[in-house]
């Protein structure tokens, strides 16, 4: 069974909204400064995702160096995905299985089928992870201060970090 409540409010947070409980956890790990490297040995197709997913989680400021391994998992299992949907849309979800006398025996789905429902499964929990739904940017809270000053509109830098 899996943590019960919401998730915990980061210590950085808390402390930009002035909080009492700001000082609760003084050994928060904070991770370094800087985003992640692609490691090299993740296929084409993975690398073309991490390209785009870093652009728009760092333009988010959801994405820290410490990030490196989930998003290679997310990248990797979204190039797989993306070639079982494939197959299931060349030869269909199903195959027929007949005897050496030409009858049907049966109808069986391929394999990619199920790969393809236990990989969208473990997508949907790292797209939550790093705000990829409309549900899961909504729990997402970022602190405004941490982004360079250049992404921030005007408003967001003289109303949101106070300027």
């Amino acid at each position: 069974m899996g943590r019960r409540g919401p998730r915990p409010t980061p210590t950085a947070i808390l402390a930009a909204r002035g909080s009492r409980r700001a000082d609760r956890n003084k050994h928060e790990p904070v991770p370094p400064p800087g985003g992640p490297v692609c490691p090299d040995w993740i296929d084409d197709d993975a690398k073309k995702v991490w390209t785009e997913l870093v652009t728009i989680l760092e333009a988010m400021g959801v994405l820290t160096s410490a990030d490196t391994y989930s998003l290679t998992r997310y990248c990797q299992l979204l190039a797989r995905w993306k070639r079982v949907e494939m197959f299931i849309q060349k030869y269909g979800e199903t195959y027929t299985l007949t005897s050496a006398a030409g009858k049907v025996k049966c109808v069986l789905p391929f394999p990619q089928v199920g790969m393809a429902m236990k990989l969208s499964m473990a997508l949907t929990k790292l797209e939550q992870e790093f705000g990829l739904t409309p549900s899961a940017r909504s729990r997402i809270q970022v602190d405004m201060r941490f982004l360079p000053p250049e992404e921030l509109t005007e408003f967001e830098r003289e109303f949101l970090v106070g300027d």
